[in-house]
């Protein structure tokens, strides 16, 4: 069946429930709802699986509040609604499942009903109008192939009006963008791919769809289901990615309702590492001093972007690959956090390739220009020596033909990553008819001499977009502390060159 208006004819009949404000409300509401209709589908699939081998299936939630059993309409009139159901729903179903108990013996699976529910709330005050949503959401067979798949088309839906209300940029990545890193990074079955702020799930849902394919038998179906993992402290994000990874088959979603950045990263072992990482960590925001003192002196930020690209140095093993999205503000800033913790990209990882992203994007929600790195977990042939990263391919990708930027309406596509594609593999620096360089090649010791300064290969002037107010003033800052990095440096210059003392402020 066609489900594409699934989610406005909800967000329709929501609005006439004075309980639920916004579009962040309504979204909370329908997915909690998503959720139990898609987890009683996967116990559908459990109960046959423990049949078949003369066993019992045992629900963490209670029969009675198991959606199949006060949820569905079975049009005999029996079915609950107005304030029966309001009351089953506020009295019963949510400080049950907020409260189930949850042992270190209890399976992944079942705990993550709690997990998901911990911190989920239930606006709608009108049982007649929730009756009509739950109603709605029926309509979707869980359990058909063809609803599975098109149940992506209402997710996207989800996540657009998610940005729409505001939380857009820290949860949300072009699928374009999420799939072109995985590709890059080409994961195979038997590794684990991580994304230690997975927001949705995009990250880890590109990365299941790159692996399916290569599911030949029965023990690589049990590789997929262990393939990846995440952390999202955000329940709505949360609640998100666990429901897109059940309906991409994983039945135990390694999704952790955690703040990734609370531990201490020297204390990671081998069990904490992972073979391929693709992340798009948070940006503009700030930490707490409580938080940085879980990081090297040295790499200690006051921005998130900056810790977690720490975070993933810690986290990703020997021989590893990550493709990271990070902000303009993080390639040329040069003050001292920035600069240790690239200088130690560039002596302990492989540093092989930064990709420049125009800066619309993730247009209409931040302007903020954006970049990918690609490094590896061991040394490059032939670097020199206390470096693993021989040398820096950097590449801009230009906004495609007919397109003077991307937004809402004309957002970045999968194809428009090929000009990438076609270089990656033929490498090669290009200058264009200006002058400007648009793609080369840039040794380590050429990178450790210009500070770390990774902002090359830039964008021509003229395609720079006008940031608003508070995002110039603050990339204004940024650029400023870096030319004031810049002077001062070539004042040592010159006073270590005359052999004299220049007057101190």
């Amino acid at each position: 069946m066609a489900v594409n208006n699934i989610v406005k004819r909800i967000q329709n009949i929501m609005r006439q429930d004075a309980g639920v404000n916004g579009d962040a409300q309504r979204i909370e509401q329908m997915t909690w709802m998503f959720f139990l209709k898609v987890y009683d589908t996967q116990e559908e699939t459990w109960e046959y699986k423990a049949y078949r081998e003369g066993k019992t299936y045992v629900s963490i939630i209670p029969e009675e509040l198991r959606w199949r059993n006060w949820a569905v309409d079975e049009k005999d009139g029996k079915a609950l609604t107005g304030d029966a159901l309001l009351a089953l729903v506020n009295d019963r179903l949510f400080p049950t499942l907020k409260n189930i108990e949850v042992t270190r013996e209890t399976p992944r699976s079942k705990a993550i009903v709690k997990d998901v529910f911990e911190d989920i709330n239930q606006y709608m005050k009108n049982g007649t109008l929730l009756r009509q949503v739950i109603n709605v959401i029926n309509e979707i067979e869980f359990d058909d192939a063809q609803d599975r798949h098109l149940f992506g088309d209402i997710y996207e839906g989800i996540l657009k009006d998610l940005q729409s209300a505001g939380n857009a940029g820290e949860f949300y990545t072009p699928r374009a963008l999420t799939d072109f890193i995985v590709e890059m990074l080409h994961p195979r079955l038997g590794e684990v791919f991580g994304d230690f702020t997975s927001g949705t799930g995009g990250f880890l849902t590109s990365a299941l769809k790159y692996l399916e394919p290569q599911i030949k038998t029965a023990e690589d179906g049990k590789l997929y289901q262990n393939a990846v993992i995440g952390q999202e402290w955000k329940p709505l994000p949360y609640l998100l990615s666990i429901t897109n990874l059940l309906l991409h088959d994983v039945e135990a979603p390694n999704i952790r309702h955690c703040d990734s950045l609370a531990n201490k990263v020297t204390d990671f072992t081998g069990k904490d590492k992972v073979d391929v990482i693709g992340m798009n960590p948070p940006y503009g925001g700030s930490t707490e001093a409580s938080v940085k003192s879980n990081f090297p002196m040295e790499m200690r930020s006051s921005e998130t972007a900056d810790l977690f690209m720490v975070l993933i140095m810690y986290r990703l093993k020997a021989g590893g690959r990550a493709g990271v999205i990070v902000p303009d503000g993080f390639l040329f800033g040069t003050d001292g956090a920035k600069l240790a913790i690239k200088t130690k990209m560039l002596k302990d990882f492989n540093l092989h390739t930064v990709i420049r992203l125009p800066g619309s994007i993730f247009s209409p929600y931040t302007s903020i220009a954006t970049n990918i790195l690609f490094f590896d977990n061991e040394k490059a042939e032939d670097a020199p020596e206390g470096y693993s990263t021989k040398g820096t391919w950097f590449y801009r990708l230009d906004m495609p033909e007919g397109y003077k930027h991307f937004s809402k309406t004309k957002s970045m596509k999968l194809e428009h990553c090929n000009p990438i594609k076609e270089w990656w593999n033929d490498r090669k620096e290009i200058i264009v008819d200006d002058g400007n360089e648009k793609s080369r090649y840039f040794s380590v010791e050429e990178l450790i001499a210009n500070d770390c300064n990774f902002d090359l290969c830039k964008f021509p002037k003229d395609e720079e977009e006008i940031l608003p107010p508070a995002e110039l003033l603050a990339d204004y800052y940024k650029k400023r502390k870096a030319l004031d990095h810049e002077i001062d440096k070539t004042l040592a210059e010159i006073q270590r060159i005359l052999g004299i003392e220049l007057p101190q402020e």
